[in-house]
């Protein structure tokens, strides 16, 4: 299998985490790919968008949420997708916030960085809000994030550590002393310090690193 992915995508970060959890890296190649740019994702991703899993079969995956489930599927230990019931849906709820935290995170990032003229401040204002009230309805049920990893643990994970990345000198978490704990303990499992931006940059071969632009 081949994955489309950039080290700053979040997403993509996520797909990594899962193949780390579930013991799948060594059959996963690592094709690095710039959304914004590289046309030739099209040709396996219409919306050419990262991350995107080719399979041995030249058939191709794509988003997240569908990637992350299909690697799942294909080890017999510990899944991280509960299978039915309540904890299921618990964890998809959980993966469904993370994302929605990222989706806002991206498109705050993505208006910032146009010429100052060009940009919505009442945009922005929205994307912080979802973000904070994410945080804070997450704050109010810590306990959610309890039991063993699951996919929606790892999204939120990867949310908070694009927060940390794009948006460092912000006190997200500085009052919200519940999530920080969780998050504290969460992003020093071998998978979150694999996967971190600043190990990839340092760590992986240079022709392995693409960062795309730097809107992304």
């Amino acid at each position: 299998m081949q994955l489309h992915s950039t080290i700053t995508s979040p997403y993509a970060r996520k797909v990594w985490v899962v193949a780390y959890e579930t013991g799948l890296i060594p059959q996963i190649e690592r094709w690095p790919t710039n959304p914004h740019a590289d046309e030739y994702l099209r040709s396996d991703n219409p919306l050419c968008r990262v991350p995107t899993l080719v399979l041995d079969d030249r058939s191709a995956l794509f988003d997240s949420p569908v990637i992350c489930e299909y690697l799942d599927s294909l080890h017999s230990g510990p899944k991280l997708f509960p299978p039915a019931g309540d904890e299921r849906w618990a964890a998809l709820r959980l993966q469904a916030l993370g994302d929605g935290m990222l989706d806002a995170s991206l498109s705050r990032r993505m208006e910032t960085i146009r010429p100052a003229s060009e940009q919505s401040p009442m945009w922005i204002a929205r994307q912080i809000l979802a973000i904070n009230a994410a945080l804070d309805w997450l704050e109010a049920r810590i306990q959610l994030l309890d039991g063993p990893i699951n996919i929606g643990q790892i999204a939120i994970g990867c949310a908070l550590g694009y927060l940390d990345l794009r948006f460092a000198g912000e006190p997200w978490l500085r009052k919200r002393t519940r999530i920080a704990k969780w998050n504290t303990l969460f992003q020093e499992r071998p998978s979150m310090i694999a996967t971190r931006y600043d190990v990839l940059k340092g760590t992986l071969p240079a022709h392995l690193v693409k960062e795309g632009p730097s809107r992304h």
